[in-house]
């Protein structure tokens, strides 16, 4: 299961801003942590399930007592793989001793395995046991087989993608234990943001409002001074124009000489 480059940018110096600044504000990332991996493991489930209808269509059905011994063979099968898978990885670091250990726990299981085989093979007809029993691996989804060699299973095992899928599955249960009580907080936090833009927004847009009216506002009262203004200069001219011929009559009024 392959998803490509991550998007998202992994640097150490990064991480220590956010763990510095997280001591005085809390960002909520790893509930965003949480649903994401959330997502991610509820489609590998989801694979799964759709897997395990296919075989059960396609495959013979098996008695109730074949079916027992299978299961158990198969439990069998993931404990020898995973210890041989854990015995190489501390083999490698340094650990003979207990990586030795690990091997005859691993020979023990092996003992109990050829036994449930041989349960398994008297429980159904021989051409019945011939064909491959295939099932569903609960952890990564990947198909296993009921004949399939210690070999094969530690290379399952001890594999990338179940070994990646058990980190991101126990990671998931930690987070979902860090974040049962901080979900609300972060629904109430977000909350409170949108109702503060919300009213950031209605005040921009109260202000966007009244500067539109001002220019107009401004315009008709210069308008009314206009008008006011040359009717008193219609009111001045007519005046004047009234006085005018007494004024006149005044200068020219005749003052006899003794």
């Amino acid at each position: 299961m392959d998803l490509g480059d991550c998007p998202n940018i992994h640097d150490l110096a990064l991480r220590a801003d956010y763990e510095l600044a997280a001591k005085s504000k809390d960002y909520f990332y790893d509930i965003d942590a949480m649903e994401h991996l959330q997502s991610f493991i509820a489609d590998c489930d989801r694979k799964t399930e759709v897997a395990k209808r296919r075989l059960k269509e396609t495959q013979e059905e098996l008695s109730e007592e074949a079916n027992s011994k299978a299961e158990q063979i198969h439990a069998l099968g993931e404990q020898i793989g995973t210890l041989m898978a854990r015995a190489e990885e501390i083999a490698t670091a340094g650990e003979v001793d207990e990586s030795i250990k690990m091997l005859e726990e691993v020979e023990a299981l092996k003992a109990k395995k050829s036994q449930a085989e041989i349960e398994f093979r008297n429980s159904m007809p021989a051409s019945s046991y011939q064909q491959q029993k295939l099932r569903v691996c609960e952890v990564c989804g990947a198909y296993l087989g009921i004949h399939d060699n210690d070999r094969r299973l530690a290379d399952h095992f001890g594999g990338k993608l179940h070994l990646g899928f058990i980190t991101i599955r126990e990671k998931l249960d930690h987070l979902k234990v860090l974040v049962s009580d901080r979900r609300a907080q972060r629904e109430a936090q977000k909350e409170e943001i949108r109702q503060r833009r919300e009213m950031e927004d209605a005040d921009r847009a109260r202000g966007m409002a009244a500067s539109d009216r001002s220019p107009s506002r401004n315009k008709n009262t210069y308008d009314r001074d206009a008008d006011r203004g040359g009717r008193d200069r219609s009111r001045d001219r007519i005046r004047r124009r009234s006085r005018s011929p007494d004024r006149h009559r005044r200068k020219r009024r005749y003052v006899p000489t003794k």
